[in-house]
């Protein structure tokens, strides 16, 4: 066309142009080093004589086994839920503008993220030692309005709970914080400017908004107290794999039921690993 710059138009293919894909050797040779790895270590357990494949058969249903696995997922729940508790208090403390309030936070933080926590579960765990009896009453003085021996308070149970509990939220304190420096200030300026107390703010504003980037890491976390959850044998915790122990201190078999107590980890975590990818999926469409 005159007057105009001439515009380059792609060159058409020929019909009997054959279109010949990028072989990938690196990548498929990969996939073969892979496989054979799988297949031989699935083989190489499979036919070990030192493993004997009917006694995890015989065991995996077992009464105790299965009171163990009961006994895990109520340590998971109630630890998950008074960390989740104790890291958004810790979180929101974290961002006062007070420095005794925020430097408390952050030297809670330190310390619990710090202990690791099979020396946190002894410690607490054996809190009799230090303290004879646990009482409620009014500070400095007598006066005392309920007193209960600290050994037949805290059982290996509640011991589990409260250290895994602690443990965690050191942890699930700084996702929750990040959640929360993830809603822009002006969102707080805004509600604030509408009469909006710091609390409602939080509440209807802040953590709505914070929960999307919330929840795939709390869903790792939940995972992770699930595992964490094993550490608590130590002090006979009621757990999976103190039932799993306790089982091979009899029989001599360690081995299998030490598969016995990781098949059932690997089944509840496949589950929660579903259950996360739905809850992830249905926030993300909101």
């Amino acid at each position: 066309m005159t007057g105009r710059a001439s515009v380059s138009r792609p060159v058409a293919m020929h019909a009997g142009m054959e279109v010949v894909p990028v072989r990938r050797w690196g990548r498929q040779a990969l996939a073969v080093v892979v496989a054979v790895v799988v297949v031989t270590v699935v083989y190489g357990f499979a036919t070990n004589p030192n493993i004997k494949w009917p006694v995890v058969g015989e065991f995996l249903l077992n009464a105790a086994i299965v009171d163990g696995l009961l006994g895990t997922l109520e340590l998971t729940i109630w630890s998950m839920m008074f960390a989740t508790l104790i890291a958004v208090v810790i979180a929101v403390m974290r961002l006062s503008d007070s420095r005794i309030i925020s430097g408390f936070a952050a030297g809670y933080v330190f310390i619990f993220r710090g202990i690791p926590m099979i020396v946190l579960l002894i410690l607490v765990g054996n809190l009799g030692l230090f303290f004879k009896t646990f009482s409620i009453g009014i500070p400095f003085t007598d006066i005392t309005f309920i007193a209960i021996r600290t050994r037949d308070l805290m059982t290996p149970f509640v011991a589990s709970i409260i250290g895994l509990s602690l443990a965690g939220s050191g942890y699930m304190a700084e996702i929750v914080r990040a959640g929360l420096l993830s809603v822009g200030r002006g969102q707080r300026e805004a509600a604030t400017a509408l009469g909006c107390t710091p609390a409602a703010t939080l509440r209807y504003i802040v953590l709505p908004q914070a929960l999307k980037v919330l929840i795939p890491p709390m869903g790792n976390e939940m995972v992770s107290m699930l595992k964490a959850t094993a550490v608590v044998s130590v002090i006979a915790g009621g757990d999976l794999l103190t039932a799993a122990l306790g089982i091979s201190g009899v029989n001599y078999r360690t081995i299998e039921l030490l598969i016995v107590a990781t098949i059932w980890y690997l089944l509840v975590i496949t589950v929660l690993s579903i259950a996360q990818y739905f809850v992830e999926r249905r926030s993300a469409e909101k």
